[in-house]
């Protein structure tokens, strides 16, 4: 492939410094304005370069790759409404750690606000949820052909100057792993072309350290830590095989620490807590709530990894707050239970491998009480899961026992990621969700992002709406051959059901639950998918038996009836804390 450029000195400039950073990936969208740069990545030998039109799902296909390959993904647009509709994309790299490198052409800056078409305020467009922004300045200036040695003058410095935002911009999305904005101001012509580069610009390589710690600064929080009979470790959103096996062994055996996790957090052991919501869910309803929870109360919280799913566990440690909460982290702590009082700046394997030599297990009840617990209503779960009709969390015990072969599997928010949480998920699954904004829109985009990044299978577990809110994330030409989703239709925004509020009011179908008639069907067939649907228990199975073997892409919607979900989902809660369901 020969290399074609644009002859534009700064888009020429942004090109060379992406590809000395290593950035492969770039995901286009289509316009006049950001031609230069089209026309650079897509003829350049060194990018793979992606072309989706709605901005909205290309950014959230750039996100899922970056998710997965946690490496920088460029996304290229024109000027105007454009890159405001990568925002939603934005915020979730921001709160989720995942860089992204939006490069968004612009009008020169004295075509603002003069009723020039398709320009809009764009300078720091993203300032509350960006890294960085760089705003460059147009060229009108460098490209002057004169010996008059202020203007050139002029041309170096402005020329420095973009060279250097570029740099900062793009290293900042490498070294601390978030979202990062480039605007670039284009004069016209746009789409002229040259095959050698006509600038070599300045080029600062980024700087990956591993922050340290030393042992002395942890000496006394080992000394507290060596103290406490009740260690609660508390995992967010993780990457799968992220934290060494030494560490998991380490906190499973200390019968003083008690370790909650996700499936969103990717961390398996038999002596970890992996569903939450079973443990604390039914000493709501118990008839000590106070007891149970004092003696669930931690000394010690210890939290590391992204966003918690759990709101009942948010809840709970907000109430019975420990004495000590400590976050590890390189970035950042959030204080999400009112009571941090050290942030470890430090990777978790980092910290662990400092403060593991200084600490002894101690003796203590605290995690054999709450495996015991564990086991109890694990067991009373399988009880429950034999006896309920077909439901939403019927569906769920069904598909995710189907789900045992190594692959990825992308759950959408609402109620889809608190459904899987309640089950056991095979250690070879992994397992993400946007947990960053906790939204629904662009579930499907980033699973068909993330499954073009990924050498095994991906399945995404969606609902109706966020399916349906996002079905232009299909919209591209690169769905791999092994994707597959699983779409619940239970007509309308069944978490609505589930959360406190009165059911009854005549604007709830309509405002709330928003119920409706539509399927996945015709979308589909749209998009070259086959398209399968099942409405029995019977049904489900037996899609489910080559529905992960046969070829290409595939789309299972499992249709419930919404009247029941809520019900059966409060009954399990009470049932698995010893509660028989009342039958109605």
């Amino acid at each position: 492939m020969k290399n074609l450029y644009s002859k534009i000195p700064l888009a020429q400039s942004l090109v060379e410094l992406c590809r000395s950073k290593g950035i492969v990936d770039v995901v286009i969208t289509p316009g006049s304005r950001n031609a230069p740069l089209t026309i650079s990545f897509a003829n350049h030998a060194d990018f793979k370069a992606y072309s989706i039109v709605d901005e909205r799902s290309a950014a959230f296909f750039a996100l899922g790759m970056a998710q997965r390959t946690q490496k920088p993904v460029a996304l290229c647009c024109t000027s105007g409404s454009a890159l405001l509709n990568y925002y939603p994309a934005v915020a979730e790299a921001f709160y989720s750690d995942i860089p992204l490198v939006v490069i968004s052409a612009d009008r020169p800056v004295e075509r603002l606000d003069i009723g020039d078409g398709q320009t809009i305020r764009q300078k720091n467009v993203y300032a509350n949820h960006i890294l960085y922004s760089a705003n460059l300045y147009s060229e009108i200036v460098l490209n002057q052909h004169t010996q008059d040695q202020k203007l050139l003058q002029k041309k170096w410095e402005a020329q420095r100057h973009n060279e250097r935002e570029i740099n900062l911009a793009l290293n900042i999305a490498i070294e601390r792993k978030g979202p990062v904005h480039i605007n670039v101001p284009f004069y016209e012509p746009l789409y002229e072309t040259v095959e050698e580069p006509e600038t070599q610009p300045l080029k600062i390589a980024p700087i990956q350290e591993t922050k340290g710690i030393e042992q002395k600064t942890l000496e006394p929080y080992a000394k507290l830590w060596n103290t406490s009979k009740k260690k609660l470790i508390l995992v967010g959103v993780n990457e799968p095989h992220s934290i060494a096996s030494a560490y998991v062994e380490w906190l499973a055996k200390d019968p003083s620490v008690l370790v909650f996790s996700e499936t969103t957090s990717n961390l398996h052991h038999q002596n970890f807590i992996l569903r939450i919501d079973n443990i604390i869910a039914p000493i709501e309803i118990s008839k000590d709530p106070a007891a149970q929870f004092k003696a669930l109360q931690p000394d010690i919280l210890l939290t590391f990894g992204g966003m918690v799913v759990s709101k009942k566990v948010k809840a709970f440690l907000r109430q019975y707050q420990p004495k000590h909460h400590w976050h590890v982290d390189e970035k950042k702590a959030f204080d999400t239970y009112f009571c941090l009082n050290k942030h470890f700046d430090v990777s978790p394997n980092t910290f662990f491998q400092r403060f593991m030599p200084l600490t002894h297990a101690q003796k203590s009840d605290y995690q054999k009480t709450w495996l015991a617990n564990r086991k109890r209503r694990n067991a009373r779960h399988e009880v429950y899961m034999q006896h309920i009709p077909f439901s939403d969390l019927k569906v769920f015990n069904i598909l995710l026992n189907h789900l045992k072969e190594k692959q990825v599997l992308q759950v959408s928010n609402s109620s889809v990621v608190r459904y899987v949480n309640l089950f056991k998920l095979s250690p070879d699954l992994e397992v993400y969700c946007n947990r960053g904004t906790s939204g629904i829109d662009g579930c499907v985009a980033t699973a068909v992002g993330a499954a073009l990044k990924s050498d095994i299978p991906t399945t995404l577990i969606c609902g109706d709406l966020s399916f349906l809110y996002d079905s232009n994330g299909l919209w591209n030409a690169y769905i791999p051959d092994g994707f597959r989703i699983v779409v619940i239709n239970n007509g309308g925004g069944g978490i609505f059901r589930i959360l406190p509020g009165r059911k009854t009011e005549p604007y709830f179908h309509k405002f709330f639950e928003t119920r409706h008639h539509l399927t996945a069907e015709h979308v589909a067939k749209m998009h070259g998918f086959a398209y399968q649907q099942a409405r029995t228990q019977e049904e489900l199975t037996a899609h489910l038996a080559d529905f992960f073997t046969k070829k290409g892409p595939r789309i299972l919607e499992v249709f419930t009836p919404i009247e029941v979900n809520d019900q059966i989902l409060l009954d399990y809660f009470k049932f698995i804390n010893g509660v028989e369901r009342q039958e109605k």
